[in-house]
């Protein structure tokens, strides 16, 4: 889909995440208030300078954003609620960006929160008769994809593991992630076998955490940075996987898959390719994940990932830095607003803000998140 003249161009004018784990005493409605106020002082704007709101969560219930909107004050905006799984913060970003690139609104606020349980997410995105086998234990379905993998590509339990160590270096700078600690690779290789080949220090750790985001037609400083594409690719199609009930189809459209058709569609909207892209959130719910998150995105052929990795290509130091932020194997993954704390951290790249982990002169940045459903989200930021 290519740009239309008529359309506005959308910036992200203020941002804020809160600080990620299990805080047991706050509500979504204190996190997610307080990420808005901070928003708000980012972006320099007062509260009644926003016309609507788009509010991500999963499993926080009825007019979750109603009640995060109330503890802000009672002015009337429309608020529109979205839940699209690991997607939906970056679904209401989406729709924020719409509405503002369509001419709706000039200035909108996304949001995403989330409070998790402890221990595996009993997901209910499947069927009712898979649900009643237990198919819905994600580690599980995440490591048959994994053999998988290892099978077509001779990837190895050490090219996983290296992943983990990669980004739980980078959240050790990261002073909002959940996980602060490095982690060696014989660490990570002893560690507790959840579903082999997956172990504990492969799979991210739950979260609680809320992130806000002011976007606008009209930027008021030099730190507004240019949403370039926004893509949200969600259907019921049959794909080639394993993860949330999603059966093979050679029938329907995609064939190759949700991830490269999301790619495809957000770099053609942005007028950019994957050579001109300097930073890259994944997705890194396992570790292994992350290396065919990059290989689908169109970043390096099928299977060759794990030789880039080890080669440096993906640290901070790297030619195309991955999950500088620590990802969700450090930062955490609290399920709404996962997707928005990815293109935070392209937006505190982007603005040359990032602190220890700052990496050099980036100009353009790729966030993906994917979900249940399926659905896969990609956005394209520009300094």
């Amino acid at each position: 889909m290519s740009q239309n003249a008529k359309w506005k161009d959308v910036y992200v004018q203020g941002a804020s995440t809160t600080k990620w784990g299990f805080f047991p005493n706050d509500s979504t409605s204190s996190m997610g208030s307080a990420a808005i106020v901070d928003a708000l002082k980012d972006a320099q704007i007062k509260w009644g300078k926003v016309e609507a709101v788009f509010a991500g969560s999963v499993y926080q219930g009825t007019a979750s954003g109603h009640r995060v909107v109330g503890e802000i004050g009672f002015t009337g905006i429309p608020i529109v609620n979205v839940e699209s799984a690991c997607s939906s913060g970056a679904t209401a970003f989406r729709l924020a960006y719409d509405s503002i690139r369509l001419g709706q609104y000039e200035t909108v606020l996304a949001i995403g929160f989330e409070k998790m349980p402890r221990g595996p997410i009993p997901s209910t995105a499947f069927p009712s008769w898979q649900l009643a086998m237990g198919f819905n234990v994600q580690p599980a379905n995440y490591a048959l994809e994994t053999m998988e993998y290892m099978h077509q590509y001779g990837a190895t339990v050490e090219d996983f593991a290296r992943v983990s160590v990669k980004n739980r270096r980078n959240g050790s700078l990261n002073p909002n992630a959940r996980f602060q600690k490095a982690v060696s690779t014989e660490e990570v290789l002893q560690s507790a076998m959840i579903a082999s080949p997956l172990r504990l220090l492969n799979c991210c750790p739950l979260a609680d955490g809320a992130v806000a985001m002011v976007l606008t037609s009209k930027p008021e400083s030099n730190r507004a940075i240019r949403v370039a594409s926004s893509v949200l690719v969600s259907g019921v199609y049959g794909e080639e996987s394993y993860q949330s009930g999603i059966t093979a189809s050679v029938h329907h459209y995609p064939s190759k898959g949700i991830v490269e058709k999301s790619a495809r569609e957000a770099f053609e909207s942005a007028g950019y390719g994957p050579e001109d892209i300097d930073i890259v959130q994944a997705y890194d719910s396992m570790g292994p994940g992350e290396l065919w998150d990059i290989e689908k995105l169109g970043f390096c052929a099928r299977g060759t990932a794990p030789e880039l990795l080890r080669e440096g290509v993906f640290d901070l130091t790297g030619s195309l830095p991955v999950n500088t932020d620590g990802g969700l194997l450090s930062r955490g993954h609290p399920l709404g607003a996962t997707a928005l704390a990815q293109i935070h951290e392209i937006v505190s790249q982007l603005r040359g803000e990032a602190g220890q982990r700052q990496v050099a002169n980036p100009k353009l940045g790729l966030a993906h998140a994917m979900g249940a459903g399926p659905n896969s989200a990609v956005t394209i930021l520009q300094r």
